[in-house]
C-alpha cells in the first residue's frame, strides 16, 4: 500500500539530540515508557520500571529483567502433531527483579500515586548510558524530599548493573529508610491473544533453591523448571551518609532485603549505591557462580559508582565515534536515529554465545528469540560500526552449526538448516508454514558472511568458521532443490516460504532462489580461494565434512541453472510460481482496524490472495541490486509496493531504500519517517511489549543504503547520495577494512573524508575517487 506522508503525533517526549526524557508522570503511557526507558548491556536488560514498584492502573506495567540467552524449555503441545515438529520451546525468562528499592520517610512509603509530586523528570542519556530519575515528593504527612536515582547496566562488565539512590530532606528532620531487595517472584505477562507475544506460562519457570547473606553480599539461587539452568542473583551496597545509620536484613521465600535507616537533618542527604550481578550456569559451572558473583561485586565496590559511570561514558564515546549519524533540519529524526543505535548496542550479545532478539532486551515479545533479522538488518549496522560485534554475531551461527546439521537431518536433507526462531540453536517455531519453511535463512546467513568479509577483510573468520557454514548450507540447498524437467532442466526449489509470511509453502519463491544462487556462486568462489591460498586448511575442512570436488561442481551447476519465475507480459519477476494467478486483496474494503491482517483473518484466507506482509522480491532488488536493471527495479517495485501491508516492522525501511534508489525521494522519506520513530511514536501500537530492533537497524540502513546510496560491489564502496528536501544535511561515519570514514551530504554536494587508515578508492555516482587520511574530497 502506498505509504502516505507520515503525520507525526504530538510527541510524548521532547525532541532532544542525545537523550529521551519526560517531565510528567502519565499512567496511560507507562508500559510503553517502560520499554523506551529500558537499559541494557547486551546481556542484562532492565525495563524502565520504577525502583519502588508500580502502584497505578492494573495492566499498565510489566516489570521486566532479562538475561540474553537465558531461557527455560517447555514441551510444545500439538493437538495434531506430525513428524519433525519441534518438540520443545525455549523462552527468554523474566528473571529476579533486582531493581527493587523502596523509600520510606518517617514510615511513609514513597511512590508516585501517593502524596504530592511537585517535580518529576526521567532521562535516558545516550552519551552517558545512564537512566536518571529526579523527583521532588511530598509525603502524605507533609515531609518533602528530593530524590535522585541513577542506574545503568555496565557495558564493560557483562554481569553487572548499578543503582545510585540519593535522598535529600528539604523541609524536615527525621528518619528515612531505604529497603533494597531481590524479588524472585515473577508475574507472567498476559498476551491478550497476540501470537507475537508467545504463550502465557501456567507455572513459574524459576524455582528457589537457596538464598543467603555472606558479609557484604546478599544472594538468591534459583533453577529453571525444565532446562535445569541455575541463576545466581546477588546484591551488595555502599551507604554514604554523615549521620549514624542502622542496617538490618531478612529473607522470606523468594524475597531477600536489606534495610538502611538514617536520621537526616533538614538539608542533609544520604545515598545508597546498589550493585547487582547476574550469573548463570550457561556461562559457568554451578559451583563457581557464587565465587564469580563475589569477584564482580568486590570489583564494583572498590571502583565505586562514579568510576563505573565514567567507564560507561568512555565506552559510549568510542561507540559514537564510529556509529553516530547527524541529521540537520529535523530534531525528531535526529533523536530517533541515535535512540535506535543506542538501543541496538544495549540489546546485542557481544560474547559469541548470544545474539540479538527481535525485541532486544526490552520486553517479552517473540519470547526473546533470534531470527533472520540479525543477518539482514542488525548485522549490516554492526559490520560498519562495530565489526567486532558483527563477528561475534556470526560466531553464534558457527557455534550452533551442529544443531543446524541435526535439523537438516530431521528434515530429511543433507547439510545444515538453521532455525527460523531460536535461542540456543534449536528450532523453536511451532508454525512451520511461516517458520521452518522459511529456509531462506540459510541464504541470509550466507549473504551476511559474504558482506561481512568483504567489508572487513576478515579472511580469518572465513577460513576458520564462515567457509564451513557456507559449505554445509550449500549442501542443503542442492539436496533440497532439483533439476526440473518440466522447467527445461532448470534448478527449482519447492515447498518454501519467502520473507512474505502472507504467502506460504510455494514453489520457486523468487527471493529464495535468487539468494540461493548468490550463495552457491559465493561458496564455489570460497572453495577455490581455500584450495589455492590455504591448501592445508582446505584439506582439513574437506576431510572433516567429507566435501568433494563433485559437490562443489554441482553447486556451480545449480547456480547457473537456477530458475527464477518471470512474467514476460508484466515485465516483472513473479514472487513465486503461482502468486500472480491469485486474486488481489481487497484493500479498499479492508478497514484500518483490521490491520495487521494476521490478527483478524485466518492464514488460509490471506494465503489465497496477492497480499504481502513485508518486502519480498523488493528485498532482493536491494540486496542483489547489481543483478537488475533500473527499469526492472522500477517495474517490480511499482507492482509489489501497492500489495504490501507493512504489517511487519521490517518492511518500511526496505521500501525506503529501494524507492530512494529509483529516484522517488518523497516516497523514500515517507517510509523512512515511519521507520526511524517506530517506537518513539509507537506507530505499530505495541512498543509496550518491547522495541523493534530490526526496524531500528533499518533506520540506519535507510540513510546509509537509501539516501546515501552506499553499496559494496566487488569489494569497492559505491555511493549515489541524495539529500531529502526536508533536511539541511546529514553526516555519518562507518568502518571499512579497518578504516574510519565519514560522509557528509548537504546542499552543496557530498564530502568524503578518511579519518583513519590507509588510502582508499571509492566510486561516487560512477566516478572513482581516492581518499587520503585527513583530506576531504567534495563532489
Amino acid at each position: 500500500m502506498r505509504m502516505e506522508t507520515y503525520v507525526r503525533p504530538q510527541p510524548l517526549y521532547p525532541y532532544e539530540a542525545w537523550s529521551l526524557s519526560e517531565e510528567t508522570y502519565d499512567e496511560a503511557n507507562n508500559q510503553r515508557s517502560e520499554s523506551l526507558f529500558a537499559i541494557g548491556n547486551g546481556y542484562i536488560g532492565m525495563r524502565g520500571n520504577f525502583e519502588e514498584g508500580f502502584y497505578g492502573m492494573l495492566g499498565t506495567s510489566v516489570t521486566g529483567n532479562y538475561l540474553n540467552g537465558f531461557y527455560d524449555s517447555e514441551p510444545i503441545v500439538y493437538p495434531e502433531g506430525a513428524y519433525g515438529y519441534p518438540e520443545r520451546n525455549h523462552a527468554m525468562l523474566n528473571v529476579t527483579n533486582a531493581q527493587r528499592m523502596e523509600l520510606r520517610i518517617e514510615g511513609q512509603l514513597f511512590h508516585l500515586n501517593s502524596g504530592v509530586v511537585h517535580d518529576y523528570r526521567r532521562e535516558l542519556d545516550m552519551k552517558k548510558g545512564m537512566l536518571t530519575r529526579e523527583i521532588e515528593w511530598e509525603a502524605p504527612g507533609g515531609q518533602r524530599a528530593r530524590i535522585r536515582i541513577r542506574r545503568f547496566a555496565a557495558l564493560q562488565h557483562k554481569h553487572l548493573a548499578a543503582i545510585h539512590y540519593e535522598v535529600t530532606a528539604l523541609n524536615f528532620s527525621g528518619a528515612i529508610s531505604l529497603i533494597s531487595a531481590l524479588d524472585g517472584k515473577i508475574a507472567s505477562q498476559n498476551n491478550n491473544g497476540d501470537p507475537r507475544l508467545g504463550a502465557v506460562k501456567a507455572e513459574p519457570s524459576l524455582l528457589l533453591e537457596d538464598a543467603g547473606r555472606d558479609g557484604e553480599l546478599t544472594w538468591m539461587r534459583q533453577r529453571t523448571r525444565h532446562s535445569g539452568f541455575v541463576l545466581l542473583t546477588a546484591m551488595s551496597h555502599d551507604l554514604q551518609t554523615s549521620q549514624p545509620s542502622q542496617t538490618s536484613a531478612w529473607s522470606e521465600n523468594e524475597y531477600a532485603a536489606s534495610e538502611f535507616t538514617v536520621s537526616l537533618r533538614q538539608g542533609e542527604s544520604a545515598a545508597l549505591t546498589k550493585y547487582v550481578t547476574y550469573h548463570t550456569s550457561k556461562d559457568y559451572a554451578e559451583g563457581e557462580l557464587l565465587v564469580r558473583a563475589e569477584e564482580v561485586q568486590r570489583m564494583a565496590r572498590q571502583s565505586g559508582f562514579e568510576v563505573l559511570a565514567q567507564e560507561q561514558q568512555s565506552f559510549l564515546e568510542q561507540f559514537w565515534k564510529t556509529a553516530d549519524v547527524e541529521i540537520a533540519g529535523d530534531p525528531a529524526l535526529q533523536q530517533g536515529i541515535r535512540f535506535n543505535a543506542f538501543q541496538l548496542l544495549q540489546s546485542v550479545g557481544r560474547d559469541g554465545v548470544t545474539n540479538i532478539g527481535a525485541k532486544g532486551l526490552t520486553g517479552e515479545g517473540y519470547e526473546g528469540h533470534y531470527f533472520w533479522d540479525t543477518e539482514m538488518y542488525m548485522l549490516p549496522f554492526f559490520t560498519y560500526t562495530r565489526p567486532d560485534i558483527a563477528r561475534a554475531l556470526l560466531h553464534f551461527r558457527y557455534a550452533t552449526l551442529d544443531k543446524a546439521r541435526e535439523r537438516a537431518r530431521v528434515m530429511s536433507q543433507k547439510g545444515a538448516l538453521f532455525p527460523w526462531r531460536t535461542i540456543d540453536g534449536e528450532e523453536n517455531s511451532s508454525y512451520y508454514p511461516a517458520g521452518t519453511a522459511q529456509a531462506h535463512i540459510n541464504a541470509d546467513i550466507a549473504y551476511g558472511i559474504k558482506q561481512y568479509v568483504s567489508a572487513t577483510g576478515d579472511s580469518d573468520f572465513l577460513l576458520n568458521e564462515g567457509a564451513e557454514i557456507l559449505f554445509e548450507t550449500s549442501r542443503f540447498w542442492v539436496d533440497l532443490g532439483h533439476f526440473n524437467p518440466a522447467r527445461d532442466g532448470r534448478f527449482c526449489i519447492d515447498g518454501v516460504t519467502g520473507p512474505d509470511e502472507y504467502t506460504a509453502i510455494v514453489n520457486n519463491n523468487a527471493y529464495t532462489n535468487l539468494m540461493v544462487q548468490d550463495q552457491l556462486r559465493y561458496a564455489v568462489q570460497v572453495a577455490g580461494w581455500l584450495a589455492e591460498s590455504h591448501p592445508a586448511e582446505d584439506q582439513r575442512l574437506r576431510a572433516a565434512i567429507g566435501l568433494t570436488d563433485e559437490e562443489i561442481a554441482l553447486w556451480g551447476r545449480a547456480a547457473e541453472n537456477m530458475f527464477v519465475p518471470y512474467d514476460a507480459e508484466l515485465g516483472i519477476y513473479a514472487q513465486d510460481d503461482t502468486f500472480l494467478t491469485k486474486a488481489k486483496w481487497d484493500f479498499q474494503n479492508t478497514p484500518a482496524d483490521k490491520y495487521p491482517l494476521l490478527l483478524h483473518f485466518h492464514p488460509l484466507v490471506i494465503y489465497r490472495h496477492q497480499v504481502l506482509k513485508q518486502a519480498d522480491l523488493v528485498l532482493a532488488l536491494f540486496l542483489l541490486g547489481e543483478r537488475f536493471t533500473m527499469e526492472e527495479k522500477i517495474r517490480n517495485y511499482r507492482y509489489y509496493e501497492p500489495l504490501t501491508t507493512h504489517d511487519s516492522s521490517l518492511s518500511p525501511c526496505i521500501h525506503s531504500i529501494v524507492s530512494a534508489e529509483i529516484g522517488e525521494l518523497d516516497e523514500a522519506y515517507a517510509y523512512f519517517d515511519r521507520t526511524v520513530r517506530m517506537d518513539l511514536d509507537d506507530i505499530n501500537r505495541n512498543a509496550k511489549d518491547g522495541l523493534h530492533t530490526a526496524a531500528m537497524a533499518g533506520s540506519w540502513m535507510s540513510i546509509v543504503y537509501g539516501f546515501a546510496g552506499m553499496r559494496l560491489v566487488d569489494g569497492m564502496l559505491e555511493f549515489a547520495p541524495a539529500l531529502p528536501g526536508q533536511w539541511d544535511s546529514y553526516r555519518f561515519r562507518f568502518m571499512n577494512q579497518g578504516r574510519l570514514l565519514e560522509v557528509l551530504v548537504d546542499a552543496e554536494g557530498t564530502g568524503y573524508g578518511l579519518l583513519e587508515g590507509e588510502p582508499l578508492q571509492i566510486r561516487h555516482k560512477g566516478e572513482e575517487l581516492t581518499l587520503e587520511a585527513g583530506k576531504t574530497v567534495r563532489r
